[in-house]
């Protein structure tokens, strides 16, 4: 599956916000996920908990507020933005 610069983007974008907050809730697993992003080299593991982490925080489902619950985060993410982080890791050969 190709993946373009726009998604290079959305990750870059995304991917500081989950290891802030994957840092307050398993430090260790964060530091790893952190040295594995700077080394261009995820783990399955830390490309499962990006992907699953982008799913849930969805912040943009372009449903108003009565039809549906939004999240609050630090970062906007949009069904688009889940869906081009997950395009990149499958580029990379993850199971997503």
């Amino acid at each position: 599956m190709n993946h373009s610069a726009a998604d290079e983007r959305i990750v870059g974008r995304l991917v500081p916000a989950w290891l802030e907050e994957a840092g307050r809730h398993d430090p260790p697993a964060a530091d790893r996920a952190r040295e594995e992003w700077e080394r261009d080299a995820l783990s399955a593991e830390s490309a499962r908990e990006l992907a699953d982490w982008v799913t849930a925080r969805v912040t943009d489902t372009a449903f108003n507020e009565d039809e549906g619950p939004t999240q609050d985060g630090p970062v906007r993410i949009s069904v688009a933005d889940k869906a081009a982080v997950h395009r990149w890791l499958a580029a990379r050969g993850h199971d997503v």
